[in-house]
């Protein structure tokens, strides 16, 4: 099992707690990181991971909820919302990872976390985002911007305003 897979599933499990017990997420990172013991490049991966969907937390979820015909995310069950979240992101904000691999790592840890339908539910609605959306082009700021430390591009919106549907200007494919 490669690094990035194992923090993708690291990264599933803290998201998990926040979303599930509503546990702050700085709260929940120290929670998890405290008895784990990961290399550096997991370690820092999914900390990207964490802090990149947060970060981009309501634009996802317009997303997701777009893509998932007649499935609020409100219905899907925790571990599915929360891979769909970690692929949406990496979709749409991880230039360095291609498309098949992100989709791959979910459906996977889809079927390993959740219930038997989770690879296939999981798989259509991030295939379907995957043809439609190119690479947004983030690769890692999210943690700062999330922190006010690293203002967004122009015209985009500042650490705590409400981005609206900032993944629209990514533009589709042909």
């Amino acid at each position: 099992m490669g690094n990035r897979h194992k923090a993708r599933e690291f990264t599933l499990q803290i998201l998990y707690q926040h979303d599930m017990v509503d546990t702050p997420v700085e709260e929940a990172i120290e929670l998890f990181w405290r008895d784990i013991q990961a290399p550096r490049e997991v370690y820092d991966f999914s900390n990207r991971l964490v802090y990149g969907v947060l970060a981009h937390r309501d634009e996802i979820d317009k997303l997701l909820a777009r893509y998932s015909e007649n499935w609020s995310l409100e219905r899907m069950n925790g571990v599915d919302r929360n891979v769909l979240r970690i692929a949406a992101y990496e979709i749409l904000c991880c230039d360095e990872i291609p498309k098949n691999v992100t989709i791959n790592e979910a459906v996977e840890i889809g079927k390993r976390f959740g219930t038997e339908d989770s690879g296939a539910f999981i798989n259509g609605i991030i295939d379907k985002i995957a043809r439609d959306y190119k690479h947004g082009g983030d690769n890692g700021g999210a943690k700062d911007r999330a922190n006010g430390k690293n203002p967004p591009a122009e015209g985009g919106p500042a650490a705590g305003e409400p981005a609206g549907d900032d993944f629209a200007d990514h533009g589709t494919e042909e």
